[in-house]
């Protein structure tokens, strides 16, 4: 690309500049909008230097706001990286992730046959409102008693969500909300989602969770994904039962809510590391049960990825880390419940603080701005190589979390396996360096 082409990307107004160029033996610059774990990362990275106010940066882990103001007026060098994509909301707000994913699973269908559109059926019935009103009450006279949950299309953090059984539960709220816009100065509601609620969650302890799953794209064209395989589940504070829709501690499992049930403790176990769930999961239903129950996940994020990858902006200054909300249900089947542009990066904990910190210093390790890598890696710390352009099988000497005697080739996905980064990185980083000099 050359010097004078015009990009996304922030050195606009500053061509007359001699440009930084790619990096070479000087450090790398970055900018940081967040003020938690992922400062910390960058401060505490070798050969990395924070710039003061508009100082020119290689690495800006900026926030969507940011993002949105700035994109479409800026310029990019070769070498910089930029956190998000420019419309990431496409996958990330609730109302357009599952257009998005009904798009593509009626395209699959009408293309390659309705048997091959069953691997979408990982999201509930949904429909936008107030867009899809009167669908969604035709839908809703037909299974009479089921219970449905309404949530804000942009919001996060469990704010605005509520369960209700009966359509008249609504009828206040959608007054307010949705009746004509007679006055051309009034507000546009607000959009919401609602969905058919998962009655039947699998229970621990008799309470609901989720999983939090870390998703590393950096690039749609062609699709490059990573997986990492340290997560965690999040506990409610409740024990579970359908009698108290009204309830949110039983039923919506976001940190920011159950810290705020009386009888929160912290310390009482609110969550598990994915490691913990997968043993526990093993123990109680067999290893392979619960290896085509996480390969439900690898097909849950490869198909919503799928599911933008012609409508995001691709620019190979851009990558995004996603965090994915997934949901088992009683029959160890995964759901997907929502997906995080920006994942809460606010450490609750050290357990937490540990995961996050080598969660986000890997990231910076795939992104290699320092050049140490040969770019055919298959793992990367606690990143695994899950898609690029096509499925990626692990190799023979990685072949955890698999039944004994397995010999077949496997997806190269290890969610909630062992994640022992710290020596694969000083072996990666010694075998790349070799291949370098030789």
């Amino acid at each position: 690309m050359s010097k004078g082409t015009k990009v996304p990307g922030y050195m606009q107004g500053k061509g007359s500049r001699n440009p930084r160029g790619i990096i070479g033996d000087r450090e790398i610059r970055y900018k940081c909008s967040l003020q938690n774990t992922i400062l910390d990362v960058l401060r505490g990275r070798p050969g990395w230097q924070e710039v003061p106010g508009d100082g020119d940066w290689d690495f800006y882990w900026c926030d969507r706001e940011w993002l949105a103001q700035n994109y479409d007026t800026m310029f990019l060098y070769e070498h910089q990286k930029i956190l998000h994509f420019r419309n990431h909301y496409e996958l990330t707000r609730k109302n357009l992730m599952v257009k998005n994913l009904k798009r593509l699973k009626k395209q699959t269908e009408r293309e390659l046959g309705k048997a091959e559109g069953q691997s979408f059926e990982f999201f509930p019935t949904t429909y936008e409102l107030p867009s899809e009103y009167h669908i969604f009450v035709e839908e809703f006279k037909k299974n009479p008693g089921i219970i449905w949950i309404m949530k804000p299309a942009a919001r996060a953090q469990g704010r605005g969500i509520f369960l209700f059984r009966r359509l008249k539960d609504i009828t206040d709220w959608k007054k307010g909300e949705y009746q004509p816009l007679s006055d051309p100065n009034r507000e546009v509601p607000e959009t919401y989602v609602v969905q058919r609620y998962i009655e039947n969650p699998y229970l621990i302890g008799g309470r609901k969770f989720d999983v939090r799953v870390y998703v590393l794209v950096v690039s749609y064209n062609p699709l490059k994904v990573w997986l990492y395989r340290s997560g965690f589940a999040r506990f409610s504070n409740t024990r579970f039962s359908l009698d108290s829709i009204e309830d949110t501690y039983v039923h919506l499992t976001n940190v920011a809510i159950q810290k705020n049930a009386p009888d929160y403790d912290p310390d009482k176990g609110c969550k598990w590391s994915t490691q913990q769930l997968r043993k526990y999961l093993c123990a109680k239903h067999g290893v392979e049960a619960v290896k085509n129950a996480f390969k439900g996940i690898d097909n849950i994020i490869i198909k919503s990825l799928q599911s933008v990858q012609k409508i995001i902006i691709n620019d190979k200054h851009c990558f995004e880390m996603y965090g994915y909300d997934v949901l088992f249900d009683s029959d160890l089947k995964p759901w997907l419940i929502e997906i995080n542009a920006s994942p809460s990066l606010t450490a609750s904990g050290k357990e937490d603080y540990d995961l996050k910190f080598g969660l986000l210093n890997d990231v910076l390790n795939v992104l290699d701005l320092e050049n140490r890598l040969t770019g055919k890696e298959k793992r990367i710390g606690g990143w695994d190589l899950l898609w690029e352009d096509g499925p990626i099988l692990a190799d023979d000497g990685n072949m955890e979390c698999t039944p004994n005697g397995t010999t077949a080739s496997i997806p190269n996905s290890f969610l909630g396996c062992h994640n022992d980064r710290k020596r694969q990185l000083r072996e990666l980083f010694t075998a790349a360096q070799s291949i370098k000099k030789s």
